[in-house]
Formats: C-alpha cells, structure tokens, sequence
C-alpha cells in the first residue's frame, strides 16, 4: 500500500498543490492534433498529467488506453523530474464511464482472447495506482462509474465537483462491481457499500466526498445526504433477507431499492453479496485476484451477454435473466465462481 506518513511540510505541499488542480480542471488541451490521440500525456511542471480524451463516448477506457496509462504512469512513478501525477477525463460531461464493454462481449461470444487480457491488463492497472508511490489525484469531475472508479479511487486523493455522478451499475448488465469493488465498498461505513454495489445508486457532488469515495471537493454547492438510517435495510445475512427487509419496510426509499433490484440479474446481486463479505477482509491485490476470476465466470455465462445486449445494444432495457429469480441462484452455483483458474489465475 501507499500509507507512509507524510511529513507534515510535504502533506501541506501537496494540498497547496490541490488549490492549483483547479487550474488543470478548466484548462483543456487546445492543439488540434491532440484530438486524434485517446490519452494525452503531459508534463506541467513537476505534474505528470494524463487526459483520458474520448469525450463523445464519455471517456470510456479501451485496453489501448489502459496500456498507455499504465507505461506512462510506471515511468512517471520512477522519474525523479515528476513529483505528482494528476488524470481527468476530457470534454464536460464525464471523467470516465467506465471500460467500453461492448467490445468485451463482442470479443466473449466468439472466444477471442481479448475479452481475458482486457480485465487482466486493467487491474495490473488498477494494483499499480493503489500502490503508487508518488501522489495520484483523479479530477472525478463529472461522470465516474465503473472502469472510472477503477483508475481513481485508489489513487491518494479524489477530487469531486457538484458535477460528479459516481456509481457502480454493473449489477444491471449482469455484471458485478469490479475493478477493486470488492476493496474499496465494504470499507465505507455502515452497509454503504453493499447497497451502492447491489443497486448501482448514483451518489452525486459533495455526498461523493461525504461518503468517503473523494477526499477532497471543490467548487461546492449544498447537497444532503440522509442515506444511512435506511442503509440498516441492507444488514442480512443474504440477498434474499435484504429484499424482505425492503418489502417489509414499505418507505418510499425501501419500495425504490427494492424495486431497483428486482431489475438486476440475480446471478449478479448473489456474486456481488459474496464479493462484498469476502473483500471487507482482503487485500487489494487478493480482492483484484477474486474479481478476475469473476469476470471469467460471467464471461462463460449469459447474463453478461443478455444484460450488455438489453442496456447498451437494443436499449429495450428488458434483459432476460437466467436464472430469473433469486431462489433459483444456488450457493453452489455462486462459489464455482470465485475457484481457482490455477495457471490462467491473475498474477500482480
């Protein structure tokens, strides 16, 4: 991990610093051939910036990109020249929206190899900014969901904005949230974290901060957060006891998530409940190790497919789940997904 104590005079360096961050948030690249590149490097300073530029489909991460993130940021990491390293996404409407999943699944129903190396290649990705050594500040100003969340959140700082939108909707394209979910969730207070990971929630400017996804925001304006008195509905010891809660609740809030959930792939929200318990006491590494073998399994079953093909291709937004109930989800069928892959395992 990255906790070394930071001197005091270095802790206050670096927060100046986030006063001048501002600067980079406004200020975009200008020159015309930058546009044809999909991540631009830069050097400002003693800042190594990295612009994720694919605006027009909100920033989504291609195994190119995350390839050029991951060279830069080990070169960066080692060069005595750079003191920090700042990513933000182009254009205004998002930082990132996550790893562009069609084309995985594209790759998936014909077996190309892709659909493994894509994962793979993107937690070594997601290992390497969580064990940073030098400073990594994700500008999450805008949209930052799933592939998003997994090139910030375990940065040392995550700067919000009131445009920031956070979530982790992969239950609903019978996915489950990855990219070190499994880590970074169950360590938000209370059942915070299990409830953003089963029903996507999308939390939005300074209840980011609040919740502890940011450690920092800028630009304020008031938004209220009264979530956690209603997140006791997500204490259970399974996903079925957690939609009896909800029902038995009758509140406004209880009918929504409950309502929410019965729209996810089942086969998803089960993962994801084991996914959640499990990783509360595992280390990044170990938790980017579980979810690899995840993405394998719900690569070789269908909900991944169907819920890619209800959500981004036809966008009937009517996935037909298989198993369609919660009840036909064996445990046994839930932990065959989290084996051993032996050798094709996930090495960091």
């Amino acid at each position: 991990g990255h906790e070394c104590p930071l001197s005091l005079s270095s802790r206050l360096r670096t927060l100046c610093r986030l006063q001048r961050i501002q600067a980079h948030m406004v200020r975009k690249p200008s020159t015309p051939h930058f546009y044809n590149n999909i991540v631009l490097l830069e050097k400002m300073g003693r800042a190594g910036v990295i612009t994720m530029n694919r605006p027009k489909v909100l920033n989504a991460l291609t195994m190119n990109m995350i390839q050029q993130i991951y060279r830069q940021l080990k070169q960066w990491e080692n060069d005595s020249e750079t003191d920090i390293v700042i990513i933000r996404g182009a254009g205004d409407k998002a930082f990132c929206a996550g790893g562009d999943i069609r084309v995985i699944t594209e790759a998936g129903k014909v077996g190309d190899p892709l659909a493994q190396e894509f994962f793979r290649e993107e937690y070594i990705l997601n290992n390497a900014i969580g064990t940073c050594r030098k400073p990594y500040i994700a500008l999450i100003d805008g949209i930052t969901m799933g592939g998003g969340v997994g090139v910030s959140v375990h940065g040392r700082f995550r700067v919000a904005t009131e445009k920031t939108t956070f979530a982790m909707p992969e239950t609903a394209i019978g996915l489950f949230p990855d990219v070190g979910g499994g880590y970074f969730l169950p360590r938000l207070r209370g059942k915070l974290g299990l409830f953003l990971a089963m029903t996507g929630f999308r939390l939005k400017g300074r209840d980011v901060q609040r919740a502890g996804i940011a450690t920092h925001f800028v630009e304020s304006k008031k938004v209220h957060c009264s979530l956690m008195p209603c997140l006791q509905l997500f204490s259970s010891s399974s996903v079925e006891g957690i939609m009896q809660n909800l029902k038995a609740d009758g509140s406004e809030f209880a009918k929504k998530q409950a309502e929410t959930l019965s729209k996810m792939s089942p086969t998803s929200l089960k993962i994801t409940y084991k996914q959640q318990q499990a990783g509360a006491s595992l280390s990044l590494q170990d938790v980017l190790v579980m979810e690899y073998r995840l993405t394998q399994a719900c690569m070789k079953g269908c909900d991944f497919y169907e819920g890619v093909r209800a959500v981004l291709v036809d966008k009937d937004q009517n996935p037909v789940w298989n198993p369609s109930r919660l009840e036909e989800v064996s445990d046994q069928r839930v932990d065959q997904c989290f084996l051993s892959l032996g050798e094709k395992d996930l090495t960091l």
